[in-house]
């Protein structure tokens, strides 16, 4: 190819277009990824791989993961483009003639979907060892727009507070500093980083930036069970996004490749929009559900009840369970899940966990008659189990060989009274499938709660390059584990839940069936948990409590189903002492939520009130449907009486709100206007309060 030639490579279908641009003496680039059409704009210079070694650093110094020497000189070398089961590929090569190392950019995208995966494969081409730094799964600029047009879009999450979104001006985070009057890109960046294996501890694994004034918009997601880093900063020629899993810099990570051996990234997905924060999150949709492992729990959605959250707090007994399993059945329940304690003879369990054996004390006929009750209802039998960490005094810590467990300086990993198996060991996985299989196929267990209450930090220096290196590796082995236990019992169910909602990610949702959502116990706070979810994870695998009491009024009991009903129902409460009337108003929940579950596998999110701020004194949550558009409405002590909630994509269409829990509709009313698109909510009765309602045309 002559030097002023440029080459553009266009890849994509019927949802997604990418063009990238192809120079002799220039990195490949990525100038479009769209799903409108194409109009290739000025030039983006951020090469679509960086990789940062020691020998070199970066081309420019600065804390960022743009313009790494390697990266800068990696140069074209032929791509493939294929499509196979429903699924487009493009892999580009690319290599750098000095460190001798090759990279190989994988673009996946599911046909019609506006949404890619992306994965980076780096080889050792060379004579020499090369130690790698960090490697971007995906780094590209954002479409030559300037860091000043642009919001950024990120999630702060925590134990009992998940999920809480923030949209900002980038340039709040990166200013305006005149770089093309100096000829150089910039050094200021915004990063947001994930350290451990709580991979949402601190952040959502996600995060996004929009066009303010066209809402042109990009979301993400990096899908990885540990550590990972994304940043977006500015260069000459607009803003830039850089993808990653872990990094030396951020999460003490590095991996020595020889000469021909290979490092793959994490992969991430980018999904993209013309309409908004919204329309990223349609598209994000339906790229996950294109991501999910088949499973038959998928289409069935079966409603858990759960004894913890409010009722039993992890303290069971066979006279606790046994009427507690009888109202879940008459109200609706289709699964019951025994929570902690199950395997407790003590009373002190927390540090002695491991061995996985049912309590005689608790159960002095035997767990399994408790088990014969569930099943004897017509529900599946489930168990909360906390499968990675093994109790510093359980018998488990001195059967299972040392190398079992994550180290550093030859001493084992402890952190609130756990140590932490690790995964790559045989023993570690031969214990763990041992439980499982006993559990399944003795007990009967259909269904499993897997919790994760502790992060066992930057990870473990036994027979890795690194820290980072073995915990990276140990994640994978723990997905691996997941995928040869669901291999081994295609009908079991395992819930994803990590101290609420601390590892919620698609290296864990593409594979589990559901995930909770938080430990919430405040019913008034956990709403806007709620109505976020369906941004971070699919409306169907949102697993949202909903404990209804005794003690609770009608309204009260409804308030906290409607936060139930419009996810994953997670339905736990002391039913069995609730008057007939009180339990009435629960199975009509149940049936709404059941009626539904059709639409929720087919349903995409919108938040008529915006994303929920953590004390707003309304919240709405929408799922559009083909058919029309279910709304659940919380207002929250302190409220006014009356919210508008916008809904631009159903403008100029005459409709109907109709009632569908509680019922009747006392003290609410709702007008809905086509030509502004405007539903005006009126609730009279005292907070708290909420209702679901549908909007269907006339």
């Amino acid at each position: 190819m002559p030097a002023d030639v440029v080459e553009i490579l266009r890849w994509g279908h019927s949802g997604l277009a990418a063009v990238l641009e192809v120079h002799p003496d220039r990195p490949v680039a990525l100038r479009e990824l769209t799903a409108g059409p194409v109009s290739v704009r000025a030039r983006v210079s951020q090469p679509v791989v960086e990789v940062l070694v020691p020998g070199e650093g970066r081309a420019r110094a600065s804390q960022r993961l743009s313009e790494t020497a390697v990266g800068s000189r990696l140069r074209y070398a032929g791509s493939e483009q294929s499509s196979a089961d429903g699924w487009h590929e493009l892999r580009v090569r690319m290599r750098d003639e000095v460190s001798g190392l090759a990279a190989e950019l994988t673009l996946r995208s599911p046909d019609g979907v506006p949404a890619v995966q992306a994965s980076v494969r780096v080889t050792n081409q060379g004579a020499e060892p090369v130690l790698l730094l960090a490697v971007t799964s995906f780094a590209a600029g954002f479409l030559g727009l300037p860091v000043a047009d642009l919001d950024v879009l990120y999630g702060d999450s925590d134990w009992l507070g998940e999920n809480r979104w923030t949209s900002r001006p980038l340039a709040d985070h990166v200013p305006d500093l005149g770089l093309t009057g100096h000829g150089q890109h910039g050094k200021s960046v915004f990063a947001l980083t994930s350290t451990g294996t709580w991979s949402s501890g601190r952040h959502v694994p996600m995060g996004g930036l929009s066009e303010r004034r066209t809402g042109r918009t990009w979301l993400w997601q990096i899908e990885h069970n540990g550590a990972w880093r994304w940043e977006a900063g500015d260069r000459m020629d607009g803003a830039y996004v850089a993808l990653s899993g872990p990094t030396d810099p951020d999460h003490q990570w590095s991996e020595l490749l020889a000469p021909g051996e290979s490092f793959v990234t994490v992969p991430v997905s980018v999904a993209v929009s013309d309409d908004g924060v919204e329309g990223a999150a349609a598209a994000l949709t339906a790229h996950r559900r294109a991501l999910l492992r088949p499973h038959p729990d998928r289409p069935a959605l079966p409603v858990v009840f759960n004894d913890y959250m409010n009722t039993l707090m992890g303290d069971p007994t066979t006279d606790k369970l046994l009427p507690l399993i009888d109202a879940a059945a008459a109200a609706g329940a289709e699964v019951f899940c025994v929570d902690a304690g199950w395997y407790d003879d003590g009373g002190d369990w927390w540090d002695s966990v491991g061995e996985w054996l049912p309590s005689r004390s608790r159960f002095p006929r035997g767990l399994e008659e408790v088990l014969a009750r569930i099943a004897g209802h017509g529900m599946t039998a489930g168990l909360w189990l906390e499968p990675e960490v093994i109790g510093v005094r359980s018998p488990m810590a001195g059967k299972l060989p040392a190398e079992a467990f994550l180290q550093r300086g030859g001493v084992r990993l402890a952190e609130h009274g756990r140590h932490h198996l690790d995964l790559r060991h045989p023993a570690a996985v031969a214990h763990l499938d041992q439980v499982v299989d006993r559990l399944v196929e003795e007990l009967g267990v259909g269904y499993f709660k897997l919790d994760y209450n502790v992060n066992p930090g930057a990870g473990t220096d036994v027979g890795a390059t690194s820290v980072g290196a073995g915990l990276l590796a140990h994640n994978r082995a723990h997905l691996a584990w997941l995928e040869g236990v669901l291999d081994r019992h295609p009908h079991l169910v395992l819930e994803n839940c990590g101290s609420g909602a601390m590892r919620m990610d698609y290296a864990m949702l593409s594979r589990l069936q559901l995930q909770s959502t938080s430990d919430q116990q405040d019913f008034l706070r956990y709403p806007p948990i709620a109505v976020a979810a369906p941004l971070s994870m699919l409306p169907e695998q949102a697993a949202n409590w909903a404990y209804p009491q005794p003690g609770m009024t009608d309204e009260e009991i409804a308030f906290t189903m409607c936060t139930g009903i419009m996810g994953r129902l997670y339905l736990s409460g002391n039913l069995h002492r609730m008057t007939p009337e009180q339990l009435a108003l629960v199975r009509d929940g149940v049936r709404l939520h059941q009626s539904l579950r059709p639409d929720l596998l087919r349903a995409t999110p919108c938040w008529p009130l915006g994303l929920p701020g953590w004390d707003d004194p309304w919240l709405a949550l929408g799922l559009r449907t083909e058919h029309g558009t279910h709304l659940g409405i919380w207002r929250r002590p302190g409220a006014a009486e009356t919210t508008v909630l916008r809904l631009p994509h159903l403008a100029g269409r005459d409709l109907r709100a109709q009632a569908a829990y509680p019922a009747p509709q006392e003290g609410w009313s709702a007008a809905w206007n086509p030509r502004t698109a405007e539903l005006t909510v009126t609730a009279t009765v005292p907070a708290p309060t909420a209702r679901i309602l549908h909007l269907r045309p006339y």
